[in-house]
């Protein structure tokens, strides 16, 4: 298993990289969101089956968690890459509205502490 660690940054420029060499072009912004949806309804079914109250068929045997979520992730990527969207500074800067915004609600809701 490959241990090797990437910022969000590296990983936008390996998949542009691969996608200008190896994949000769990005699919269309419409066509990548199809694929996303695709790629989380593939993640859905796992987590479905594995955590929730469906059983596993013979056909979800080919299915690995954690490679669904790199797909997700590589397609998330690609259209980030797209449209221009640098993740690593929009993820800090969305972390940053999370703990102003939801710094008291959460911890203030009973639900999650029961």
């Amino acid at each position: 298993m490959n241990k090797q660690k990437l910022t969000i940054s590296e990983a936008q420029k390996m998949v542009d990289e691969w996608i200008t060499t190896v994949g000769v072009r990005y699919f269309n912004e419409l066509t990548n969101m199809a694929i996303l949806i695709e790629e989380v309804g593939e993640l859905a079914r796992i987590i479905a089956r594995k955590y929730g109250d469906q059983s596993f068929k013979k056909s979800d045997e080919k299915y690995d968690l954690a490679d669904e979520m790199a797909d997700v992730l590589w397609v998330l990527i690609c259209l980030a890459n797209q449209t221009g969207v640098d993740l690593n500074s929009a993820f800090l800067k969305n972390m940053e509205k999370k703990n102003n915004r939801d710094r008291d609600r959460h911890q203030n809701n009973k639900k999650l502490r029961e």
